[in-house]
């Protein structure tokens, strides 16, 4: 048993990815405001489909971080209440990594994750080293890879980036290489 608290104007459709594996007991709060507040009709489906208790939050926005501060006010609350439950902030926003410090202190099981099959960030970072490794032999240039796949948001900005850094044609190769595990960034260019 869970409570999922999803950022949707954050993850959109993604971070409800998983939402038909949830048990009965499972519960997901998905807080929307004016600029996230359409799905499409395959979510609504598998919304539908899903056996857990599913709620919706509309919140105010106006200010920068409206949605994160209203979400994690209602997590204080329900922790309040069910001190002893385990929760998932669902969301991309590092900010919320001080919040689960902040309630692990307390001894409260607070996870963040990119979508509802609760993959943390951490286990993802793990998971994308491990792979990096395995294509890039050479230990340096694997963690120089690791630092650029995770700083930039788009494919262009980490081609660009291993120009930089190297020669041409040792970029050209290394970016090809990694191309397959960067196919979630923005951008299409077949650098």
């Amino acid at each position: 048993m869970a409570t999922y608290l999803v950022d949707y104007e954050n993850v959109k459709t993604g971070g409800l990815n998983g939402i038909t594996k949830l048990m009965k007991e499972d519960k997901v709060i998905i807080f929307y405001s004016e600029n996230a507040d359409t799905l499409t009709f395959g979510l609504h489906r598998r919304i539908n489909e899903s056996v857990a208790d599913i709620s919706f939050i509309r919140v105010e926005v106006g200010c920068k971080n409206a949605l994160d501060f209203q979400l994690v006010s209602y997590l204080g609350y329900l922790v309040a209440q069910y001190k002893d439950e385990k929760y998932f902030i669902i969301s991309n926003d590092n900010g919320f990594t001080s919040v689960k410090k902040f309630w692990h202190k307390k001894k409260v099981l607070v996870e963040v994750a990119y979508d509802l099959s609760g993959q943390s960030k951490v286990q993802e970072e793990i998971d994308l080293k491990d792979q990096v490794v395995k294509i890039i032999t050479n230990k340096e240039d694997a963690q120089v890879v690791m630092e650029y796949i995770q700083k930039y948001k788009t494919k262009q900005g980490i081609y660009n980036a291993l120009v930089k850094k190297y020669d041409n044609q040792k970029a050209g190769q290394i970016y090809k290489s990694i191309k397959p595990l960067i196919t979630h960034k923005k951008g299409t260019e077949d650098s």
